[in-house]
């Protein structure tokens, strides 16, 4: 009897999970709680867990009402995750918080929960958190390229009209091209200033509203555009008599030390600030950037003015010094950029498995090209073909310089905005270990799933939680998985979950004989008399050769 009594307290041990940190990462509390109704809409939401987590900021997201993203910093201490949000547009009404986390032992956690403000209201659709209107994903690369233009065009042509212009030689196009800059930078700060909205919030270009420019401009990236603004006036301002060859002494200092100012602005704002070595990257960024300012806006203001309207003696003098100027702007430009390269790639094969890699390859095809281009035009200078009749030859290969640059900007434009390589690896790297967390309804419940690892064979565990509509934490006494092998004529195979009671999560087990697709039903009851079946499919992958 008492063998018996052992035996029964032992494989109550077992069974029993004493210890909630042996399991995954649960909701327990939530401010605002999930379903409730409150008065004022929070800037902060917290979801507390039964254990330490790590969020993944890019999956958790925030949706007001009116169905637009409202997320701001996403953060995480011990087993509390902080959401700050912005401001709603229609504060009224029921608001969704979606989340993703990775659970102590490493396994991911997907949930969501609802809470209202004033009223509940129509539920707002969940969304992928990455998804922006087509109209602002035309718009943001767009306003990114006319930025970089401007730039070229007011440090190029300022600097030639500085410090090598021939004095009878007129200056009006090329001041005419250093304004046209200065309104292509401001036209371009003040676009992103408004993209950044709906870039945000999932909406159309066009649908912005004073909150939400608000909150832009009272945010990080609002203050940087605000001060880019303000040192372009200032430039602008300091720039003008220099440009008319009256400038001052102190002007020689002011200009630079605003110009390397503004441009600190551009990877203030990019994927700089997130990078391994923040600081040396933001460095690389300005020296690169000013470099490709420096030598595309030389090269058009060469083959727009100088090559057309300065006499052939004057272009010995003018263009030896131009060649040495753009031989240095390209070695600071390729060494910046293999600088960027190398850290934001991160390895050998993200040049060709990611789309950002897939770019920067591009980009570095066409500008092997303008090297070549420019290695030849610098031939021609140094031979002094210029006066003889070579004028005409350096001005089509200058054109096809600046042709090609061009098509080197629009790559640069797309580039920023899209996630590095070294992110994207790290992001396929956690999905292939962490497993497979995917969310499915019905009209009874809410149910989150995981599966890890996602492997052939019997070594693959399932963790489900319910919860109500309203996002409520929903206890559920009864579960059954069943998997079942598209394409094969293999019978399913039920297996029963173990519900963590009194808590609203079940564990159990998957075994996946052959890759391939399979198909996930589960099967819960929620009460005496109420129960759902929700599917959906995940893929199991063929065992990697050994190495």
């Amino acid at each position: 009897m008492r063998v018996l009594i052992v035996a029964m307290i032992g494989l109550g041990a077992v069974l029993l999970p004493a210890a909630p940190a042996s399991a995954h990462a649960a909701l327990t509390t939530a401010t605002p709680e999930p379903g409730s109704v409150v008065a004022t809409a929070p800037g902060e939401i917290t979801l507390n867990f039964t254990e330490g987590i790590t969020p993944v900021a890019e999956r958790t997201q925030v949706l007001a009402p009116d169905g637009k993203r409202i997320t701001g910093t996403v953060t995480a201490t011990g087993s509390t995750l902080r959401i700050q949000v912005r401001r709603a547009d229609q504060p009224l009404g029921t608001y969704l918080v979606s989340y993703r986390i990775i659970s102590a032992d490493s396994h991911p956690v997907g949930g969501a929960m609802t809470f209202s403000v004033g009223a509940p209201s129509a539920r707002p659709p969940e969304s992928d958190p990455d998804t922006v209107h087509p109209s602002v994903a035309v718009a943001v690369p767009t306003i990114k390229f006319i930025g970089y233009a401007g730039l070229t065009l007011i440090i190029g042509p300022a600097l030639l009209l500085a410090l090598l212009w021939p004095r009878r030689l007129s200056r009006r196009g090329p001041i005419l091209l250093v304004r046209a800059g200065v309104i292509a930078t401001a036209a371009s700060t003040l676009g992103a200033l408004w993209a950044q909205a709906p870039n945000s919030s999932g909406a159309p270009l066009w649908d912005v509203s004073v909150t939400e420019l608000a909150d832009v401009l009272a945010s990080p990236f609002g203050v940087i555009l605000l001060a880019r603004l303000a040192l372009l006036a200032a430039a602008a301002a300091l720039l003008l008599p220099v440009l008319h060859g009256s400038g001052r002494r102190w002007h020689g200092v002011a200009l630079p030390a605003l110009t390397a100012a503004g441009l600190s602005t551009w990877p203030l704002t990019g994927h700089a600030t997130d990078s391994p070595l923040a600081a040396a990257i933001v460095a690389a960024d300005v020296v690169h950037i000013a470099a490709m300012a420096v030598w595309l806006g030389g090269l058009v203001t060469l083959a727009v003015f100088l090559l057309r309207g300065a006499h052939p003696r004057v272009l010995g003098v003018i263009l030896p010094a131009w060649s040495r100027w753009a031989a240095l702007a390209v070695v600071w430009l390729v060494g910046a950029g293999t600088v960027q390269a190398v850290v934001q790639v991160g390895s050998v094969g993200a040049l060709w498995g990611t789309g950002y890699g897939r770019l920067l390859l591009g980009k570095i095809a066409i500008l092997a090209g303008v090297l070549a281009a420019a290695a030849f035009a610098r031939r021609l200078v140094r031979r002094a073909q210029v006066r003889n009749g070579g004028v005409a030859t350096l001005r089509r290969t200058v054109g096809a310089e600046v042709a090609a640059t061009v098509l080197v900007l629009g790559l640069s434009a797309v580039l920023v905005q899209v996630t590095p390589g070294r992110s994207v690896i790290g992001e396929r790297t956690t999905s292939t270990q962490k497993g497979v967390s995917q969310t499915l309804t019905s009209e009874l419940f809410t149910l989150q799933f995981s599966v890890y690892p996602v492997e052939l064979g019997e070594n693959n565990t399932v963790h489900g939680f319910t919860y109500t509509p309203e996002g409520k934490p929903l206890p559920a006494p009864e579960w059954t998985v069943t998997t079942r092998l598209q394409g094969q004529d293999l019978e399913p195979v039920s297996e029963p979950m173990l519900p963590l009671a009194p808590r609203n999560d079940a564990m159990g087990a998957l075994t996946f004989p052959l890759p391939g697709t399979y198909e996930i039903s589960f099967t819960v009851r929620v009460s005496e008399i109420d129960q759902a079946t929700v599917r959906t499919t995940i893929t199991v992958p063929q065992v990697p050769p050994a190495s």
